[in-house]
């Protein structure tokens, strides 16, 4: 939608689109200060791709469908899942964004996530950086960060944010937010040819799933927290070697692609690990497949009688990475995006292995608590989880 980063901002409530780490007119501390999240924030709006041209009507009626649409997934995720907290979702909200307002929303969610390790490496190097050292360090990663976040944009469909209550001067709910990124979904079922309506409620099922498992599993939040600020602070703390190891990641990227031998997880998380960065990342990787993959089982799990072309659907929107330029495929491997998709299909193949053997009552022991979670080996062989939950 080409005027929507304009218009479908809208949609954000005001207090939404305040909701930053920092709001306007306060002063950061040093440590977030080094990131300048407003930067981020703006250099994404600024470079982020336009989006299909639609006029004002036809923005408030995809605006409207996606709200709908949301909403009816519901029911059909309590179905699918059999997870009690589908009944009730009160604890979060849904929005429906444009690509600069997902940016926006994400800079704040970043902010939450890496204030911990922000905070451990400006007391490390206390008293070697000054504040206008950490304003100008600031100025650039923002930068950095929100061209990235432009990049991604225009690919992302939907997110579940779990983190945005914990946003300093947030008015999102304790649950957090689901974000519809309007531009997005309308530019993909017109590149695909389905039924709009069909497509978004397809996009719907699965993140509103991801709302769920949140729900459902309301330590998890905290959990991935606990696991980011470890993992961020092995990397951070290492900051003297993080961009000689991220810039070797980069030149590794080439000859990968040229062998055909690419990276598990993305050029730069392939490489900048040393054993306890290993474990850390192992960890997050089998938690993202578990809750990629079971999403994608209950999207999977709809038939014709609830999206009528879903056969369609899935076959289109499966091929459509075929056709990716360099470019892309390049930036994508660099940023582990297709990782992201392996976690997918790796997630799925456990999700169902377990519930072949113990139904989808026995695979909901995994919202029980942090000891019930796969580990990555366990993702590869869900016999190993089944033995330790004694299913």
């Amino acid at each position: 939608m080409e005027s929507t980063a304009r218009e479908s901002a809208s949609t954000m409530s005001p207090k939404a689109q305040s909701n930053g780490a920092q709001s306007n007119g306060s002063q950061p501390s040093q440590a977030q200060a080094l990131i300048n999240w407003d930067l981020a924030a703006s250099t994404a709006a600024r470079l982020a791709p336009a989006g299909p041209v639609l006029d004002q009507k036809a923005i408030g009626e995809a605006v409207d469908s996606l709200r709908r649409l949301a909403d009816a997934s519901v029911p059909h995720v309590h179905e699918i899942t059999g997870l009690e907290a589908a009944r009730d979702l009160r604890d979060s909200s849904v929005l429906v964004v444009d690509r600069a307002s997902w940016a926006k929303a994400n800079t704040q969610s970043f902010a939450v996530m890496l204030k911990p390790a922000m905070q451990k490496m400006l007391d490390s190097r206390r008293g070697s950086l000054s504040p206008s050292a950490a304003s100008v360090s600031g100025a650039i990663t923002g930068s950095q960060l929100g061209a990235v976040l432009a990049f991604l944009s225009s690919k992302v469909l939907g997110q579940y944010d779990p983190f945005a209550a914990l946003a300093e001067n947030s008015s999102a709910p304790a649950g957090g937010r689901l974000l519809l990124v309007a531009p997005n979904i309308v530019s993909v079922e017109r590149e695909l040819n389905v039924t709009p309506e069909d497509f978004r409620l397809w996009v719907c099922l699965h993140e509103q799933t991801h709302r769920v498992q949140f729900a459902a599993a309301p330590w998890l939040r905290h959990h991935m927290l606990e696991q980011i600020d470890n993992l961020s602070g092995h990397l951070l703390g290492n900051v003297d070697s993080l961009m000689e190891r991220a810039s070797a990641a980069a030149r590794s990227l080439k000859d990968r692609s040229a062998t055909g031998d690419a990276p598990r997880r993305g050029a730069i998380l392939d490489l900048l690990q040393d054993p306890e960065e290993k474990a850390a990342i192992s960890h997050l990787t089998a938690v993202m497949s578990l809750l990629e993959g079971h999403a994608n089982v209950v999207m999977d799990a709809v038939d014709a009688s609830i999206v009528p072309s879903v056969r369609t659907i899935r076959q289109r929107f499966n091929d459509r990475g075929k056709d990716r330029g360099v470019i892309e495929k390049f930036i994508r491997s660099l940023l582990g995006l297709d990782a992201k998709m392996r976690q997918y299909s790796d997630g799925a193949r456990f999700v169902r292995a377990v519930v072949d053997v113990a139904g989808m009552d026995g695979f909901n022991k995994v919202w029980e608590s942090a000891d019930h979670l796969p580990t990555e080996p366990e993702i590869h062989d869900a016999k190993l989880w089944l033995e330790r939950m004694g299913l």
